[in-house]
């Protein structure tokens, strides 16, 4: 694999390499890379990932290399504190608890300590704390140059380093919003660089699509309202009329959201056009954010953050107007809603054009390596959504010795997935091999629903049995957190859904069991998937054999893959769905899965457990 990927960066080629768990892909792109020279940008799927490449595996390879190539890691804005709004949040005094006041006080000393104003390095401060909002700039409200506190700035000294260093760190979100907005510094670094290579890039048609597309939230809303008002009280105090119009953008854009009466979801665009109240609740944002930003130009001499203000508040104008106006060819407008806030976007259906566009405008190497980017060894689904047509493309099975190290056991009479008695059976079904296993088992579920249903189940069925494994429910805790206490008690039973499919690595016996409890196949209800169907199916191809069954092997490789992460790794990959048996696509997602001995006897799968070390043969 480090000789293609040579071979690739030598000719300025595109390379799409899938190597099988245990390969160690890090390591073969990463050699070839350092011994190559010039600048490589390295692009990750998580900043988890980012940071473990910055801190461990780049340290390890180029001491062994004894190459004296210099490293940065560069992260989003978001992520370091901004000196000029760390100290408007400290004159502002609005806090809503005291462990906010108590957070911020934390901050304010790290910020003066600090080398990188990362705020990964301050654990006291938990990462979804509402004050790293206030304390850390965005593309919209960051000054500048105009900033008093630009020669501190922590973004542009990452930056600045990036700049000068032989091999970046960035993560997938990063560098497209570069590619497209030209703002998180990559751009600066992208006509330099030799090598690009992405990891984790199965993760990559989403990541495109998003920026590929348009979107703006009411977030976004309440962000210039706080800022606008912020700032007013520092350099417009005489000017009563504007924190009065503040106020009044800051309860539009709430009661947009409240429009809708649902936790979380996506809705097709026309859909939310029929729903009573929010054409009305849409109309009284745009007017007074058309209001505010009147008296945001009437002051904005002022000062350069009112100036700013006044920017944004066009651009953001502009933005809900034009997804206001329907359908425009080639894109689908859909609404995202989350807890507080609700996202207006504008997605295209197919990025492989812009894609292919963005990475033929110079001649450098494209490398894109996963676990899960081929389906039976067929690359054409994911070359054909990305505009990679001429690419190579390589295949690197795992070392690990599966038909040995594990057992695929799909159970009998399981009921159809869509039966309102499934998630029972589900439970039921793998009752015997969680015991059989003494726990040490993840449940992964395709929604979130069946995942709090089967925890409900299952609670009741371990008091009625007596069974002491400790029971993790995601959401407890931030996953780091889960997956120690998962490793730490040895014996736990973890319950998962999307966020635990990927990117998690828990060697030994800490986990011997997987159970999987559907195929994954994309909600058919979601805008953008519905869309990208209809589109398809409207040119005469197969939109199920074509993307969503390749997306689905995708996805369940990546479950799958949590199971043997070494070659001392043993145990059993529970899939539930009868789908997989009885319908004629099933053979094709089981034969994209690593050569897993198969069975479909309870008994056999039991005594995978109780047998230990001596293996029992058969089909």
């Amino acid at each position: 694999m480090a000789q293609a990927i040579a071979d690739a960066i030598n000719a300025n080629g595109q390379l799409i390499a899938e190597a099988g768990t245990g390969t160690g892909k890090t390591f073969a792109y990463l050699v070839p890379a350092l011994l190559a020279g010039g600048k490589v940008i390295v692009s990750t799927g998580t900043k988890n990932l980012q940071d473990q490449l910055f801190q461990k595996d780049l340290p390890t390879v180029r001491d062994a290399l004894k190459v004296p190539v210099t490293v940065a890691l560069l992260k989003g804005r978001a992520n370091y504190v901004c000196h000029h709004h760390l100290e408007l949040a400290q004159s502002d005094g609005r806090f809503a608890t005291r462990e906010d006041l108590k957070h911020l006080a934390k901050i304010a000393k790290y910020a003066q300590v600090t080398q990188s104003g990362d705020k990964s390095g301050l654990a006291d401060v938990p990462e979804n704390s509402p004050v790293w909002m206030q304390v850390t700039s965005t593309r919209d409200n960051c000054l500048g140059q105009e900033c008093p506190q630009h020669k501190e700035c922590f973004v542009l000294k990452a930056r600045k380093e990036a700049m000068e260093a032989d091999v970046v760190v960035v993560n997938h979100h990063l560098f497209f919003a570069d590619v497209m907005l030209r703002d998180e510094g990559v751009a600066e670094l992208l006509p330099a660089c030799n090598t690009v290579i992405f990891d984790e890039a199965h993760q990559l048609p989403e990541t495109a699509s998003l920026f590929f597309g348009e979107s703006i939230s009411t977030s976004q809303l309440l962000d210039l309202a706080r800022d606008a008002r912020l700032e007013a009280a520092t350099s417009a105090k005489d000017f009563s009329a504007l924190p009065t119009a503040t106020d009044a953008l800051d309860k539009a854009a709430r009661d947009l959201r409240l429009v809708f009466k649902q936790g979380e979801g996506r809705m097709p665009a026309n859909a939310a056009d029929e729903l009573a109240g929010f054409a009305g609740a849409l109309r009284t944002a745009c007017e007074k954010l058309a209001h505010l930003n009147g008296l945001l130009e009437s002051q904005a001499q002022r000062s350069e953050g009112l100036e700013k203000c006044w920017q944004r508040g066009g651009e953001l104008l502009l933005k809900i107007k034009q997804w206001g106006d329907k359908e425009q060819d080639g894109f689908v407008r859909w609404l995202e809603i989350f807890h507080y806030s609700v996202q207006l976007n504008t997605t295209p259906l197919s990025i492989a054009e812009i894609f292919a566009k963005q990475i033929g405008s110079h001649p450098r190497a494209w490398i894109f390596t996963s676990a899960t980017l081929a389906v039976k060894q067929n690359f054409s689904h994911y070359q054909g959504e990305m505009g990679l047509l001429e690419a190579r493309t390589a295949c690197w099975d795992s070392p690990f010795n599966y038909p040995e190290q594990a057992l695929l056991y799909v159970p009998k009479d399981l009921p159809e997935p869509n039966s309102s008695a499934y998630t029972e059976a589900v439970v039921q079904a793998a009752l015997p091999l969680i015991e059989a296993s003494k726990g040490r088992a993840f449940l992964l579920f395709t929604s979130l629903r069946a995942m709090q249903r089967a925890h409900e189940i299952l609670s009741a069925e371990f008091d009625r049995k007596g069974l002491s494994y400790p029971l993790m429910l995601q959401g407890e805790g931030s996953r780091n957190e889960l997956l120690g206490r998962f490793r730490q008690h040895g014996n736990a039973v973890l319950l998962g859904s999307q966020s635990f499919w990927e990117g998690v690595d828990v060697r030994g016996e800490a986990l011997s069991l997987v159970i999987i409890d559907k195929l994954p196949f994309a909600h058919p209800d979601d805008p953008v998937l519905a869309a990208r169907i209809a589109q398809l199916n409207k040119q005469g191809r197969n939109a199920f054999m074509e993307y969503q069954l390749p997306r689905t092997v995708i996805n369940l490789k990546q479950g799958a893959g949590r199971l043997i992460r070494d070659e001392s790794d043993r145990g059993v990959l529970m899939i539930c769905d009868p789908r997989l048996i009885s319908k004629h696509y099933g053979k094709r997602i089981w034969q994209s899965l690593p050569p897993f001995k198969r069975t479909r006897e309870l008994d056999e799968a039991v005594k995978f457990f109780t047998a230990g070390t001596s293996h029992h043969s058969g089909e």
